[in-house]
């Protein structure tokens, strides 16, 4: 690749990683409203994660997951929490005698 063309390559990539980078303001700004419902949320979420590994791969190649690893991941998580929020607080006892 001349010196032209890596220029060239490089002022895109630049320009990919800025539209990205506005990408992820836009949606956490949208996260923190107060009027979208959970499906929403979830949806903005998922983006944003997808969003982030999209600018590592662009700005580190290779280093990124592929998306069937963080769609896998980010199962795993929303699991754990979905295990978590059906957990009692600490310290609170709930007795299983049947009356």
């Amino acid at each position: 690749m001349n010196p032209a063309e890596s220029s060239l390559v490089d002022k895109e990539r630049q320009t990919m990683l800025q539209q990205l980078t506005a990408a992820d303001t836009a949606l956490r700004a949208n996260l923190h409203m107060h009027n979208v419902d959970e499906t929403g949320r979830a949806h903005m979420e998922r983006a944003l994660a997808h969003v982030r590994e999209a600018y590592i791969a662009i700005n580190e190649g290779g280093r990124a997951r592929t998306v069937q690893q963080l769609v896998a991941e980010l199962l795993k998580v929303e699991h754990l929490f979905d295990k978590l929020r059906r957990q009692p607080p600490p310290g609170v006892i709930i007795n299983n005698v049947a009356p």
